[in-house]
């Protein structure tokens, strides 16, 4: 049998070997219990990805800031609030780190703070570097600009938060900055406004990122593996752009980073997930991009050329071809898959073993479900609605049955499913409130 390029090794500037060049990307699985923490479900469900086959897999979002949620079921390590970082919490992260690294795997802890991107039913005031608000369905509040020494003491929580990750098991952190967070928030000059030392050119809006990229790397020691989530483009005209990506990669290269993802979009416009936003400030995807597989190929070929980095490239991979012809081509070392391993979290083992050479799909049928319930006179919003977050709102629902020990559910509907999920978001939320 002919060398398999997906089963080849990685080595990483840490010193690490990743035992392929498969990787589950980050996607938030809202599977914490009511004090923030992680639980059995989360050791479950990641056992499950670990037999899989990937050679890493990256949390979902573990948020450094109790207050300012992605969603009410995410992790918590905050080095202010002693249950999400005692003897008891401590011990689960434990749990999930061994269950989640059973085959032999990689498993880090991505690391994130939502910024303005925490919803009105979580967090009734969220932080942001200027007061620019999140305008989309009326659910989320206008942030609060944060002070200096507040930026620089959330620095020292990203740092102890990987501290903690790699005390308990875990083989590496990610620092997420991309996708509209609060460290994408800061790279991109339509959220920050800010004429500090963290606002106006480049290199003051990178601070942040680059500063806490510092501190983590000076809390686990050189020998842990760092990464870093960035976007390739916000696709927003006037936000953080492609060419100042370019430039942000340098710096990194100098930061000293194990692994560079890339990826795309934010809330506004959500490429990461292979859909548009709004079209009034829509930047245009470059057209070789389109009738490439994975969204963000075009992109990665620019920064390939500046990285000093392994790289990583995430969406749109759905067939072995199109892995290969990315590996060999040199615009990525490592494939990010996320949705498919929802409903096969076998894929990558049967990927390996050449038993499937095409992963599972089902945006187009969840897109075409969800098309059937509007009126060709539907607003922009409610078709993204049902789109998008009735996709996304399918997808949770089968990573809680693969967390639950059971098989996906291939026959949910899509608005049963975004319903249902809102439902349990918002109960969570009440409870966390109270």
């Amino acid at each position: 049998m002919r060398d398999d390029p997906l089963a080849a090794p990685l080595a990483l500037p840490c010193g690490a070997v990743l035992p392929n060049r498969l990787a589950k990307a980050a996607m938030t699985e809202g599977l914490a219990d009511a004090g923030l923490r992680a639980t059995d479900r989360l050791a479950r469900l990641y056992r499950r990805w670990s037999e899989g086959g990937a050679g890493l897999l990256v949390t979902g979002n573990v948020q450094i800031d109790r207050f300012v949620l992605e969603r009410p079921g995410n992790v918590v390590l905050d080095s202010r609030w002693l249950p999400s970082v005692d003897a008891t919490a401590r011990a689960r992260l434990a749990d999930w780190a061994r269950a989640g690294t059973v085959a032999g795997n990689h498993l880090w802890m991505q690391i994130s703070h939502a910024g303005r991107q925490s919803p009105r039913y979580v967090c009734r005031e969220p932080l942001a570097p200027s007061a620019v608000p999140l305008q989309l369905m009326g659910n989320y509040a206008t942030p609060r600009a944060l002070r200096d020494d507040e930026i620089v003491a959330l620095i020292g929580r990203f740092a102890d938060a990987a501290a903690i990750a790699r005390d308990c098991g875990f083989s590496g952190v990610q620092i997420h900055a991309a996708h509209g967070y609060l460290i994408s928030s800061f790279l991109s000059p339509l959220t920050n406004r800010r004429t500090d030392a963290w606002g106006g050119a480049l290199e003051h809006r990178a601070r942040l990122l680059l500063e806490t990229v510092r501190a983590v790397r000076a809390a686990v020691g050189p020998d842990f593996a760092v990464g870093v989530k960035l976007n390739s483009d916000d696709f927003r005209q006037g936000g953080f752009s492609h060419d100042e990506c370019l430039r942000v990669v340098e710096w990194l290269g100098d930061a000293g980073i194990d692994l560079l993802e890339i990826s795309g979009g934010t809330y506004e416009q959500p490429r990461l997930l292979g859909a548009a936003g709004r079209a009034e400030d829509a930047v245009e995807v470059r057209p070789s991009t389109r009738v490439r597989e994975a969204y963000f190929l075009h992109y990665a070929e620019a920064i390939r050329r500046v990285a000093r980095m392994p790289m990583m490239v995430t969406g749109g991979f759905r067939t072995r071809a199109g892995m290969e012809a990315a590996l060999a081509g040199g615009d990525t070392d490592l494939i990010g898959l996320a949705r498919p391993l929802c409903t096969d979290p076998d894929a990558p083992r049967r990927l390996l073993a050449r038993e499937i050479d095409t992963l599972p799909s089902h945006e187009a049928r969840l897109h075409l479900a969800a098309r059937g319930r509007l009126s060709p006179a539907s607003p922009w919003l409610a078709a993204k609605m049902v789109n998008v977050l009735g996709a996304q709102g399918w997808y949770y629902r089968q990573i809680e049955h693969l967390g639950d020990g059971e098989a996906a559910d291939l026959g949910l509907g899509v608005l049963p499913a975004f319903a249902g999920y809102m439902a349990r978001e918002i109960g969570r939320a009440a409870r966390l409130r109270r």
